[in-house]
């Protein structure tokens, strides 16, 4: 298939164009930068220029392919509602020029949509009160698609998707680490968060594409739910620093931001054994606490 990527030059996106293009599929990734763009061609993909915003790009972009594969996400994360807006128009954009084609459509959103407090699946109702309610609406649309004639689906991916180089939730708990002298977790640390290895999600971006049935919501998880305080014991080990406990009013000046402090306190295990089965995907890479402890995420800093 010739596949259409947003987000390919992103922190998931190379593996998953490695993935595809390794897979025999040909990749064409939007590129909103020179920088976007020559990543894409080190990774052996055609950039096309353009940005979320700019729903032309998008439309031509679709229209040329046999499969569309949307993983970006951009705006301010202190304006979800502008996100959301983006977000959605983005994925119309993306999905009018595949209407009764039967091709597919798949998009990015997370397991922090679903309910807290308690393992759910995919056969779950997203929460409107979750902590990525925002992304509850591109789920929605896109998977309006699937009465369109279009072969749509939803990968919601871990919040933690490790792997070298990562920069996102991992990096800013262990920076804070560093910063405060102690790894630290709210309450008894009990909250579990799901976590999958970059490599094993883009396998199942791949297997999504090539064979999902229409209106299939996927989950991108390899565990199910790590412990915060495992979590912090490994980053403490590491960096040879003790771990406390910390009260949520401690955590919201501990963290970089409140926001952050009821992130790292949220209880959201999700399975993904509908997934597995209907895909015959097989996380086979490192555990989130293996790669703590053995990749490169507690190297020392360059200065």
């Amino acid at each position: 298939m010739h596949i259409f990527v947003t987000g390919g030059s992103g922190q998931t996106g190379p593996a998953v164009v490695t993935e595809l293009i390794t897979a025999g599929h040909t990749v064409t990734g939007l590129a909103r930068s020179d920088a976007s763009a020559a990543r894409l061609k080190s990774l052996g993909a055609t950039p096309h220029r353009g940005s979320l915003d700019d729903l032309d790009s998008l439309r031509t972009g679709a229209e040329a392919a046999d499969a569309v594969l949307h993983m970006a996400y951009g705006g301010d994360f202190s304006d979800p509602d502008d996100m959301m807006r983006r977000d959605t128009n983005a994925i119309e954009a993306l999905g009018r020029p595949l209407e009764h084609s039967g091709k597919p459509l798949v998009i990015t959103s997370g397991t922090l949509v679903m309910p807290a407090g308690r393992e759910t699946t995919e056969h779950d109702e997203p929460d409107p009160a979750g902590l990525a309610a925002y992304r509850i609406a591109g789920e929605r649309i896109c998977l309006d698609f699937a009465d369109r004639g279009v072969r749509a689906s939803v990968v919601r991916l871990a919040p933690t998707v490790h792997g070298p180089q990562d920069h996102g939730f991992m990096p800013m708990l262990i920076a804070t680490a560093r910063k405060t002298g102690v790894s630290a977790y709210v309450g008894d640390g009990g909250n579990r968060w799901p976590a999958v290895h970059r490599l094993d999600a883009a396998a199942l971006f791949r297997l999504a594409l090539e064979k999902a049935p229409a209106g299939s919501v996927l989950h991108g998880v390899a565990e199910s739910g790590v412990t915060m305080k495992s979590i912090a014991e490994t980053i403490g080990r590491g960096l040879d620093l003790p771990t406390a406990s910390l009260t949520p009013d401690q955590a919201a000046s501990h963290y970089v931001s409140p926001f952050m402090a009821i992130a790292y306190a949220y209880d959201a295990p999700v399975t993904s054994t509908h997934t597995q089965q209907l895909l015959g995907w097989s996380p086979t890479h490192q555990t989130l606490l293996d790669d703590l402890e053995h990749g490169d995420y507690l190297a020392t800093p360059a200065s």
